[in-house]
């Protein structure tokens, strides 16, 4: 039971998945497309086993459709054409995408015709086309998924982006896995006869991990790393200063200590200086950014850095820092520029270190969650 459970619940995250990639303007694009195609059918295979599994074909019949269309052929295609569209070396001809769908059809003609082979009782000399038609099924499984693998794996070595080549050689290796896995089983089954109903489940397992892999690094974690780096880009496009980088490592000239007897006002010489770090160089963009890293950078110590904003802002240096974060995050999502972003990638990019301190920072200084300031302003 807890197998099923656990089988209706990757089902249910990769069809709702797929509907999100294919919906949501935040991951609509060519190759995530195919991500989301990979998704459906790998739930569909999963139904498959688990229809089987719980006996509902045998009590119903006519849902015995889902296991002729089970499309684990299909798999290994969507993630292919994913790889090729992801590192931009797509297929250009759609004569050649077809092709790539032959065996899918294959396997399915020849289930419907072993299906009509058991409810008419065909003679034995319609067994032995069945055998040699399931011998051309095996010659497929052997070559044909593993020949399309190969494929994907030399389109990956031409990404150029480091992060974009691991994450889709992690893709490729989880696959190889499953798929070499699952070719193993089959053989060893029809060699060996014996029973491979135990390792198929431990097969759907593998799946069910994949699909939850899939959706938090590849989805969500791919995808904002790499929308923080677009966002980067636009960023210092539009300074186009070098002052526009995170600045960690400025160093200013100590000021005679009698200075630091002024009252801690926001004319103070210490805080004009903290406040051109904040406005030139950026540094509240630094999600690492602390009261040490400030004390050096004005060559104070880090007590005298709380005591000046304390005292000057009527807030403590957390505070101060993310209103520069908040303003930074108010001046990109009223920008067209970044409209197609979504808003954790911009508060990341600003400086805040996880979405809880970038929701929370945000409602508390603009009084609205980021996303109904988008909607308010947009």
């Amino acid at each position: 039971m807890i197998l099923i459970a656990l089988l209706n619940i990757a089902i249910f995250q990769g069809v709702v998945l797929g509907i999100i990639i294919l919906k949501s303007p935040i991951f609509k694009s060519k190759a995530n497309k195919y991500l989301a195609y990979a998704f459906f059918s790998i739930s569909i295979s999963l139904l498959n086993f688990v229809l089987d599994d719980i006996g509902v074909y045998t009590n119903i019949p006519l849902l015995s459709f889902i296991d002729t269309i089970d499309s684990g052929f299909l798999f290994p295609v969507f993630i292919f054409l994913y790889v090729a569209h992801q590192i931009d070396r797509p297929i250009k001809k759609s004569r050649k995408i077809i092709w790539l769908f032959v065996p899918y059809l294959y396997s399915t003609i020849l289930d419907v015709f072993e299906d009509l082979t058991i409810i008419t009782d065909l003679d034995t000399s319609y067994n032995f086309v069945l055998l040699f038609l399931n011998l051309i099924q095996i010659l497929i499984i052997l070559f044909f998924i593993p020949g399309i693998l190969i494929y994907a794996f030399v389109l990956i070595c031409y990404s150029k982006n480091t992060q974009e080549r691991r994450w889709l050689t992690h893709l490729w290796l989880l696959t190889v896995l499953l798929f070499g896995s699952w070719i193993l089983t089959i053989l060893s089954g029809i060699f060996l006869e014996y029973d491979i109903t135990p390792i198929m489940k431990i097969l759907t397992v593998v799946v069910a991990f994949l699909i939850h892999w899939v959706s938090y690094f590849g989805i969500f974690k791919f995808r904002l790393a790499k929308d923080q780096e677009e966002i980067r880009a636009l960023i210092h496009k539009r300074k186009n200063d070098s002052t526009a980088d995170v600045v960690t490592d400025v160093k200013l000239s100590k000021i005679h200590e009698a200075k630091k007897t002024e009252s801690f006002t926001k004319e103070h010489s210490y805080f004009k200086k903290l406040e051109d770090l904040c406005t030139n160089h950026h540094i509240y963009r630094d999600s690492t950014l602390d009261r040490d890293k400030v004390a050096e950078m004005l060559g104070i110590s880090t007590g005298y850095v709380s005591q000046l904003v304390n005292t000057a802002t009527g807030d403590n240096f957390t505070t101060y820092i993310n209103h520069y974060r908040v303003e930074a995050v108010k001046d990109l999502i009223l920008n067209s520029e970044f409209d197609n972003y979504s808003l954790l990638a911009i508060g990341l990019e600003c400086g805040f270190s996880s979405k809880s301190t970038f929701h929370n920072a945000f409602k508390k200084i603009a009084g609205t969650t980021p996303n109904a300031y988008r909607k308010k302003y947009k």
